[in-house]
């Protein structure tokens, strides 16, 4: 047994600088901190990363549906037909009808161009559950001809209109009269607010009755299209083409997949590369190594020596500081996955803390899509990094070791 583990022994031997002290040698404890250090920002980022990703997901679907099926035209005529249809479809878990426009809201001096959406609210909670989302008003305060509207948090506040305040929609299908072509317009109480959190979302979207948007939109009984909730959210691309073909006729057909597909590959993209230029930092720390076995080395020649003359051979020599580096790695990467995964759990927290000492808010809402930072450890990830910084550790030891292994015993005694 001692045979075959005696090269393991003598090796966490040699992580001490001197028997009487006992302690790490100070270079070895510089080459573990920088390889920790390297492997918890690598975790912090991909993290934060994850967790970015996923917030961003599910916030476009607290409003947007699964996938959404229009008319080529901005119009389908028999959607009630169609809609009973999609109900009954496998795979599909609600479906709702609604019309949608680019307009433009006034209140007072202030203006701005919105997204203006009409839904059924009944139906509509079959989709997306909006009313989560509300700060104020009601979803189904949007009855029928009342004419009252749901606003995005940053659009009422760009406009300075609170809930009972009222707001004129005009909508670029004008009305013909002597003097030109004139915008529709129609007067509508603001009865509730939304805030999702996105303030691309948020700063745009204009939510309105159904009957009353067709009104203001001359749809008569059309509508713009049929949104769907899925089963199976990752299967909308296949269920979405499928449910289209199943109606028939001409029908352009999106899903969350493509509609929003250049945050997502943004998303993919920065964290390949995050990962490559994080990891050249990890490897910088892991060749530390390098310089902490060739120290090694020269401090224990004649170590080497003595156990070349007592029978040990080059292989056994070359695993004894393999060994002993390999140690160094797996001490600077376990302590780097608990400092990691430590930050990255409490970060949104740190973050916040930060923030009211330095009076600075580090996550502008306009420019990050989300005012905080959140941050999700995945096991795929820190298993990869903990992959990545082993092998780089391992591969650091191999030249010090192979020196130490083609010392001769004979010269290295003379020389001491």
């Amino acid at each position: 047994m001692m045979r075959h583990w005696y090269e393991g022994f003598i090796g966490l031997r040699y992580l001490r600088a001197s028997p009487k002290r006992g302690s790490v040698s100070l270079i070895a404890k510089i080459a573990i901190a920088g390889l920790a250090l390297g492997v918890a920002v690598l975790i912090v980022v991909l993290s934060v990363m994850n967790g970015f990703e996923e917030v961003l997901r599910t916030r476009i679907l607290s409003l947007t549906a699964h996938a959404t099926i229009s008319g080529i035209d901005g119009r389908i005529a028999n959607w009630r037909e169609d809609l009973a249809k999609l109900e009954r479809f496998p795979g599909v878990v609600g479906a709702a009808p609604y019309i949608e426009e680019q307009g433009m809201l006034v209140h007072g001096a202030k203006s701005s161009g919105v997204l203006v959406r009409g839904i059924l609210p009944a139906a509509e909670r079959q989709v997306v559950d909006l009313s989560r989302h509300l700060t104020g008003g009601r979803l189904d305060d949007l009855a029928d001809g009342k004419y009252r509207v749901v606003l995005g948090s940053a659009l009422a506040q760009e406009l300075g209109a609170k809930v009972g305040d009222r707001v004129v929609l005009m909508v670029a299908l004008g009305d013909v009269t002597p003097l030109g072509v004139i915008p529709r317009m129609r007067a509508f109480e603001v009865s509730g607010i939304l805030s999702i959190g996105m303030y691309e979302y948020d700063r745009r979207i204009a939510i309105v009755a159904m009957p009353d948007a067709a009104r203001v939109l001359r749809m008569g009984g059309d509508v713009t299209g049929i949104r769907l909730k899925l089963a199976d959210m990752y299967a909308a691309p296949r269920l979405s083409r499928a449910a289209a073909v199943a109606l028939g006729g001409e029908l352009q057909v999106q899903d969350w997949t493509n509609e929003h597909a250049n945050f997502f590959r943004s998303i993919s993209i920065t964290k390949r590369i995050l990962f490559f230029i994080l990891s050249l930092m990890v490897a910088v720390a892991a060749f530390n190594i390098v310089s902490t076995m060739v120290m090694v080395v020269k401090d224990k020649r004649r170590d080497i020596a003595i156990l070349r003359t007592f029978g040990s051979s080059p292989r056994s020599i070359l695993t004894v500081f393999v060994v002993q580096g390999s140690l160094i790695g797996l001490l600077g990467i376990g302590a780097g996955v608990l400092l990691g995964v430590l930050v990255a759990v409490n970060l949104q927290d740190l973050v916040h803390g930060l923030e009211s000492i330095v009076g600075f808010k580090f996550l502008d809402a306009r420019v990050y899509f989300m005012s905080d930072l959140p941050a999700r450890v995945r096991t795929s990830d820190v298993v990869r990094i903990c992959g990545f910084a082993f092998v780089l550790a391992c591969v650091s030891t191999l030249y010090p070791a192979a020196r130490a292994a083609r010392l001769l015993p004979a010269e290295s005694l003379r020389n001491d």
